[in-house]
């Protein structure tokens, strides 16, 4: 076995040989190589303790990221590479990081203290594959299993309980059942984790191309208690239906929370830390998806001049809605589909928009042309710069100012009011017919 390894990985991994000490590529890094992607992150394993690793690469390119726990970070060629010492760990008091390390000679011996067989192998050149737990059977089975003992592996550090189901999920591996069994024994021992690991652990699984499958009702359980089982069963297929990635972990999100509501969406990813950003697009995927909301309603409605109602999470629907804008396809449904657009497009912008449209069609899949039309439009308005902005208006609040309309609230009623009006073609977006509007608004 031969594998391809990062230039500033070998470098190093050949002047710890070449001091005497034995030195491997290991974890994530050797797993990415075997299943023929790109590894971003080399982490390295040696026999040379952290103090004899800075004396080797000198204190200017070393880092004494974790001393204690044998841990040095070399900097080489621009990148970053962790390097520690064999070792073994004594207890985890408090579930999450050990006590104490042992030092030892032997990789084998660190490689045992991993938490899945898929993550417990080492490589170097002239060695090749290091592989005493199956790992590379199992990358080629497509199974998670923990290292030795399950119990063991999860009492020690519960936060495995979570990265199990996110390999899983990125992986789209099976679970040993084994380690399944525990995971889902042990999982109230997550109440000792801190919120933003939680929601880091979280993020990444719900990220993953399918973690319906993944989320096991006995984890969210603990880390998710608002979440009810209905309501998590419900959300699986939607989740699924969303597009991938961090970037898109607002709708995923939204997906998974959207039957608590707005406001304890908000709640439950404050407890977990998530950033205001990502608290604040996610609030307005379930505000604007809700039975109320003005976008879920048009999107998926206006053909019938009804919203097509939400599920919830015991199965039943949201009650539709009429469409707010007191148009129906007999009178002008292209324009009102483009009012509508352009009202969405200045109150939140095309990115908002754009999964707006993603989640609605994750939603009801039955409408997802009609969703993917909508999002395509919007991205049309936004490269035409059609006006959807009182800053795209001809005019502005001076202008405004000069035709004798006072400053403060009423100023900026008069904007909105002529940005409405210029959104439903009732004026052009030209100066002097504007303005003209301006005075008929302030003269009734």
């Amino acid at each position: 076995m031969k594998l391809t390894l990062d230039p500033g990985a070998a470098a190093l991994l050949d002047t710890l040989h070449a001091a005497g000490y034995a030195a491997y590529a290991v974890g994530g890094c050797v797993r990415d190589s075997l299943l023929g992607r790109t590894a971003h992150d080399w982490d390295l394993c040696t026999s040379a303790l952290p103090q004899q690793v800075m004396e080797l690469f000198g204190t200017e390119q070393c880092i004494p990221t974790g001393l204690q726990h044998g841990t040095v970070t070399i900097k080489y060629g621009g990148q970053l590479y962790e390097t520690t010492t064999f070792r073994t760990e004594g207890s985890y008091t408090d579930g999450r990081h050990p006590d104490a390390v042992q030092f030892v000679p032997d990789v084998r011996e660190d490689l045992a203290r991993r938490d899945f067989t898929i993550n417990a192998m080492a490589y170097n050149a002239a060695e090749g594959l290091v592989d005493p737990f199956g790992g590379q059977k199992d990358l080629q089975n497509g199974l998670l299993r923990a290292v030795g003992e399950p119990q063991q592996r999860f009492t020690e550090d519960a936060l495995r309980i979570l990265r199990l189901y996110r390999f899983a999920a990125r992986f789209g591996f099976a679970l040993d059942a084994a380690t399944a069994r525990a995971a889902r024994q042990l999982a109230p021992h997550l109440d000792c984790i801190s919120a933003e690991r939680i929601q880091e652990e979280l993020a990444k699984l719900l990220a993953a191309p399918q973690p319906g499958a993944y989320l096991e009702p006995a984890v969210l359980a603990v880390v998710l208690p608002e979440l009810t089982p209905a309501a998590l069963e419900a959300a699986k297929p939607v989740l699924d239906a969303c597009p991938a990635g961090e970037e898109n972990l607002p709708v995923r999100w939204a997906a998974l929370l959207g039957a608590l509501g707005e406001a304890d969406t908000r709640r439950v990813l404050k407890r977990l830390r998530c950033s205001n950003a990502c608290i604040e697009e996610t609030a307005v995927l379930v505000r604007e998806t809700a039975g109320e909301g003005v976008c879920g309603s048009f999107l998926l409605g206006h053909e019938s001049g009804h919203s097509i109602a939400r599920p919830t999470a015991c199965g039943s629907r949201v009650p539709p809605q009429r469409t707010v804008l007191g148009e129906t396809p007999a009178h002008a449904p292209e324009r009102a589909s483009d009012i509508h657009l352009r009202q969405l497009l200045g109150r939140y912008g095309l990115r908002t928009v754009e999964r707006l449209c993603a989640l609605c069609a994750a939603l009801h899949p039955q409408n997802a042309p009609d969703c993917a039309l909508a999002a395509q439009r919007a991205r049309q308005l936004e490269a035409d710069g059609v006006c959807c902005r009182v800053s795209q208006l001809a005019v502005n609040g001076r202008d405004l100012m000069a035709a004798g309309i006072p400053a403060g609230p009423a100023l900026r009623r008069v904007l909105e009011t002529l940005l409405d009006g210029v959104i439903r073609a009732e004026y052009p977006n030209e100066k002097p017919a504007l303005l003209a509007a301006a005075q008929k608004m302030i003269a009734s």
